[in-house]
């Protein structure tokens, strides 16, 4: 496969649509190749994520978030790197976040969702997905389901008596009140998410609603894994490999002071 060819297979899954309402929010960071006999992904790129494509001897790296501009430095450090092992990078944030296979379904899918009522969208605000049991699961049972497909310890507060049965979910940074206030519109008995803050807790509290918290980077790892699978099917000779991240964002227990 070539860039080209890269791109063309992404215009075949992604609407038209989504690339205009997210303009800026993909693309290329770097284009040092054209021939790609080997796609690494993950959810970040970091110098550390790269590393692992030089370790794995990547020509492609396939991300979520491009390198923050907010994080100082960060930008320039990756393209450095990037540029001096030769390796091309495609990040893809807002189309993936709301396309009918995207992170929000992803997550539903490894959670087993029976059924998906809707997925997330974006209408001027981002709009949680919407999904139902068939059987309700009781709270501490989804919260090991829950933790043993993040592999990662699980922030949960139990904020009714009712068994799980209508989720509402939001990757990544689905942590203001208003994206709660959706999920519960929607008749959601519990709001899933990768961001916490004090009012995001206060107000789950209020409505009644339980509240699980992931991190950012493995509750969209699924969506970007949906992706790298569809691009596999279209070019079968790729070989694709999982760069490894570490669970840093709750990692409180190595904490020392």
């Amino acid at each position: 496969m070539n860039l080209s060819e890269f791109q063309e297979t992404l215009h075949e899954l992604f609407d038209k649509q989504l690339w205009h309402d997210h303009e800026g929010d993909f693309g290329f960071l770097n284009r040092s190749n054209t021939s790609i006999n080997k796609v690494g992904y993950c959810t970040n790129l970091t110098p550390a994520t790269i590393e692992q494509a030089i370790i794995h001897k990547v020509d492609l790296m396939i991300t979520h978030h491009d390198a923050w501009d907010f994080i100082y430095g960060l930008k320039d450090e990756c393209m450095k790197l990037l540029t001096q092992h030769n390796i091309s990078h495609f990040f893809i944030h807002g189309p993936l976040d709301y396309v009918e296979f995207g992170t929000c379904t992803s997550l539903m899918k490894v959670l087993e969702v029976d059924t998906i009522l809707k997925y997330s969208t974006f209408q001027g605000d981002s709009i949680p997905g919407v999904g139902e049991y068939i059987k309700p699961i009781p709270f501490e049972r989804f919260a090991e389901r829950m933790q043993t497909t993040l592999n990662e310890p699980v922030r949960v507060w139990e904020n009714n008596q009712q068994e799980i049965k209508r989720v509402g979910i939001l990757t990544g940074a689905g942590n203001t009140t208003n994206h709660i206030k959706s999920a519960l519109d929607s008749g959601c008995d519990t709001y899933i998410t990768g961001e916490v803050n004090l009012y995001t807790i206060q107000y789950a509290q209020l409505v009644g609603i339980n509240l699980f918290v992931g991190s950012h980077t493995f509750t969209e790892i699924f969506g970007v894994e949906t992706l790298v699978k569809k691009i596999h099917k279209s070019h079968p000779t790729l070989e694709m490999i999982q760069l490894f991240e570490p669970h840093d964002e709750l990692n409180h227990a190595m904490n020392r002071f």
